[in-house]
């Protein structure tokens, strides 16, 4: 998969424009989804969802991703992520139905900070000091833009939403071990497929499958399974081959603002002085980072220890 973003830009700068469009398509497309599990139930939708966007992938990235050299590790890498990936879905999915969306929102956020914990576990390898204050303000936005006062009680919905986090903390870690050595279509194929297997397999039993054919579904399942999944990790998979996890983590912060703007756009909903305060760290501290060039140049992660096998 070929990425040119600009001639005039700086190689390590691009790969990170990749990853803003991505955050930008998950929160615009969190109303759409919204709506429609009105009429659909969730797992389905996942199911539906990942399983177009495994065709879509299959169409447009079959001919590169067949040419895998080392397809058994790709293969690994791919079915890794995609675990990652289906269990952060139902997790989420599962915790909903016990606690509140604003606190299921704030807990899943926490994967921005779990990823260079985890990743300096795995690595032994610290992020720089700029990345740190980066994710600090912007795990504190998160905390002020989707996390009322009133709701500091943890309750079993809140202990599976943690879980969700660390999943999707583990497969930004997964893709950013793998693609740099890999096949990014084949990976891309690969864990999106893996997530559309499992999501099949699960639906049937683990709730009442309920659908209701309304033009609130048909327009989710399209924009969802095309641009938020298939183009989405696609392009993820791809930039994650030139940029650092915690960096991908970081830019992912602004889905909430994303979100919240698509909601300002189509329903008129303001932001608090609260949330607004969030918003405005969140976009603090991926500046910082982002200003700051003293960091490696991206290839120096091709010589990260290995951690995930």
């Amino acid at each position: 998969m070929s990425l040119a973003v600009g001639q005039g830009l700086r190689p390590r700068v691009r790969p990170e424009i990749p990853l803003v469009l991505v955050a930008f398509v998950w929160g615009a497309t969190f109303v759409l989804v919204k709506r429609a599990l009105d009429d659909v139930s969730t797992l389905l939708f996942l199911a539906i969802r990942f399983s177009l966007a495994a065709v879509c992938l299959a169409l447009m990235l079959g001919a590169k991703a067949r040419a895998a050299e080392d397809w058994k590790r790709d293969l690994r890498g791919g079915v890794l992520a995609g675990v990652c990936l289906f269990t952060g879905y139902v997790l989420q999915t599962l915790g909903l139905e016990y606690t509140t969306p604003s606190k299921a929102g704030f807990i899943t956020g926490m994967y921005i900070p779990l990823v260079p914990v985890i990743g300096a576990m795995l690595y032994r390898k610290m992020p720089r000091w700029i990345e740190a204050v980066g994710i600090v303000a912007a795990g504190v936005g998160m905390t002020l833009m989707t996390l009322p006062g009133s709701e500091a009680r943890i309750n079993r919905g809140d202990m599976l939403v943690a879980g969700c986090a660390v999943a999707y903390a583990m497969h930004i870690l997964v893709l950013g071990h793998f693609t740099p050595r890999g096949n990014v279509s084949f990976l891309a194929v690969t864990q999106i497929a893996t997530a559309a297997v499992l999501s099949l397999g699960v639906c049937g039993w683990a709730e009442p499958v309920r659908w209701r054919s309304t033009p609130a579904v048909w327009i989710a399942v399209g924009v969802t399974s095309v641009l938020a999944t298939a183009v989405a990790f696609a392009l993820q998979t791809w930039a994650q081959r030139y940029t650092s996890a915690t960096r991908t983590a970081l830019i992912f912060a602004l889905e909430p603002v994303f979100a919240w703007l698509t909601s300002f756009a189509l329903l008129g909903e303001l932001l608090t002085r609260r949330a607004t305060l969030g918003a405005g760290l969140i976009l603090a501290g991926i500046v910082a980072v982002e200003w700051k060039q003293e960091e490696a140049l991206p290839e120096e992660r091709l010589h990260e220890p290995a951690g995930l096998h």
